[in-house]
């Protein structure tokens, strides 16, 4: 995202020394680092948010694959059942014409 190399760092740590002062330094440090903790986290738990998210969009579209599998399975052994049916009742009426 942002490219900060060695000394753009240590340009701006100088210059918040001579604005904030080598007192209140460390406070600023430390406060900063906990500002900098609290975003890793925030954005740690969107990027967990939106995977999990992702991962029940995917789910969803497998269960209705499934359902439509089966769906298409009944109809088949629906048919099939029938074909049978009407195969049997053909073969009865010819037997019954001999």
């Amino acid at each position: 995202m942002f490219d900060f190399g060695f000394w753009e760092i240590a340009i701006i740590g100088v210059i918040t020394l001579i604005v904030v002062g080598p007192e209140r330094l460390p406070a600023l440090a430390r406060k900063a680092g906990l500002f900098v903790g609290k975003l890793n986290r925030f954005l740690s738990k969107v990027k967990k948010d939106i995977n999990e998210e992702l991962k029940t969009d995917e789910l969803k579209d497998h269960l209705s694959m499934d359902d439509e599998k089966s769906i298409i399975s009944d109809i088949t052994n629906e048919a099939k059942s029938s074909v049978d049916l009407f195969n049997q009742n053909d073969a009865q009426q010819d037997d019954s014409k001999l």
